[in-house]
């Protein structure tokens, strides 16, 4: 009765991630969860094949990350940042710049991946406000990117097929190129970036930045793309005086094979968004580095305060399970496992090509993506139901199904839902 008394209330008064409180959705109550299982309060325990929206790498109740919380919390779990400081936020800071790219030297903790982003936008316009170049307020940015639900991070999203296009008259207008569609270097052709290289050519005099998602456009469709259009990107803000920020909360921490997907073009950015991953799934913390020029840049008019601060900046509890998770992945053959989940995924879901409802297989490192020809929106009166009684959690979007498991799972694990995607699949077709 009780479990049945919850799920009425929630369906009652919570909103749930882009749900509606008139329609709600069918939920599932957790009540523990270990490893990949999370544990449903009816008893039945299902694999988790999205890592608590690609953040949960290590799995659920790790250990280390458990006792890094405990030790913590009984020093302090929080206290501002406005003329304060603390060991674990010096500590998470030193980590970061040590594993990121050298020229990253500055750090600025945020709440959320969608405040990194806004964080991000802000430096690279007060960049060139401080040094007088006032008409630098734009960004460019491609088609089919996701960058948060904040007023400034939805600006930057896909205006056309994103989910944010009942708020485009009153968002900043920025410049949209096509999204890349070179999938590997050895299929490059110049044309791929030649509207973007318009774009930026034309209008380099108001851009403040360049912001893409490297490699992955996540949100937007899990559409993959070449290493090279990345170092294009590079050259052509290196040339045009434009600001680059790399948005990798998503697909940092090895999520695409390299410990930052900007490693696999060879490049740097000027301002790097990290999120999701960071604490292990354990508790919301991200992360937005800069080069020391663009720091200098904003203090180029005498001050250098940058604009933003948030209540729980660098907080103590979050930045501690972070220090711990970062540590725990690097002691880990975790280039191995990833490698090892990508080649499991080719192999088993390449059958499911022949299905007349799929329209492709995508797969990188710990990501694996079937894309259907139509939409399943109208599919979730059932899906979820069925998707649970697979043993399994999957939550598909638009046209997507698709997974990123964490990296801990067994083979036997990722078989059951790579299988359990067939069923989805299949219950699709009749």
């Amino acid at each position: 009765m009780k479990q049945t008394e919850n799920l009425e209330f929630d369906a009652k008064h919570i909103w749930h991630p882009y749900s509606s409180v008139t329609n709600p959705p069918i939920i599932h109550q957790v009540i523990s969860a270990d490893g990949v299982r999370l544990t449903l309060a009816d008893g039945r325990t299902i694999i988790d094949g999205m890592s608590s929206w690609w953040s949960a790498i290590h799995g659920y109740n790790h250990p280390r990350l458990n006792q890094a919380a405990k030790q913590q919390i009984d020093q302090m779990s929080h206290v501002m940042f406005g003329g304060l400081t603390h060991q674990p936020a010096i500590d998470l800071a030193r980590k970061l710049i040590d594993i990121t790219a050298q020229p990253l030297q500055k750090v600025f903790f945020t709440d959320s991946g969608s405040i990194a982003v806004e964080v991000a936008i802000k430096m690279a316009i007060q960049h060139w406000f401080a040094q007088g170049q006032t008409t630098k307020q734009r960004l460019l940015t491609v088609y089919n990117g996701y960058h948060g639900d904040t007023f400034g991070a939805m600006a930057v999203c896909d205006p056309i097929n994103g989910m944010h296009s009942m708020f485009e008259s009153i968002l900043p207008k920025h410049l949209f190129a096509p999204a890349p569609t070179c999938v590997n270097d050895e299929d490059w052709q110049d044309s791929d970036i030649a509207e973007f290289r318009q774009l930026i050519s034309e209008n380099h005099n108001e851009l403040a930045a360049v912001i893409l998602e490297p490699i992955v456009q996540n949100t937007g469709g899990i559409r993959f793309y070449c290493p090279e259009y990345l170092r294009q990107v590079r050259t052509l803000c290196d040339e045009h005086d434009v600001l680059l920020i790399l948005d990798e909360i998503a697909t940092n921490f090895g999520r695409t094979g390299t410990l930052f997907a900007y490693e696999q073009a060879n490049i740097c950015p000027d301002i790097l968004c990290l999120g999701k991953a960071l604490t292990g799934g354990y508790m919301t913390l991200a992360a937005t580095l800069c080069t020391d020029k663009v720091a200098q840049g904003i203090a180029a008019d005498g001050s250098g305060i940058l604009m933003h601060g948030p209540t729980f900046m660098a907080n103590p509890l979050a930045c501690r399970v972070a220090c711990e998770s970062i540590d725990i992945l690097l002691e880990s053959d975790w280039q191995q496992k990833v490698q090892t989940i990508e080649q499991q995924l080719v192999a088993e879901l390449a059958p499911y090509k022949s299905q007349d409802l799929v329209k492709d297989i995508r797969v990188k490192g710990a990501i694996g993506v079937v894309e259907l020809h139509n939409p399943i929106d109208g599919q979730m009166d059932w899906l979820p139901k069925f998707i649970v009684d697979q043993g399994v959690w999957i939550r598909p979007f638009r046209n997507l199904i698709y997974i990123m498991p964490p990296f801990i799972i067994e083979s036997v694990d990722l078989t059951q839902l790579t299988v359990a995607i067939g069923n989805i699949i299949n219950r699709l077709s009749r």
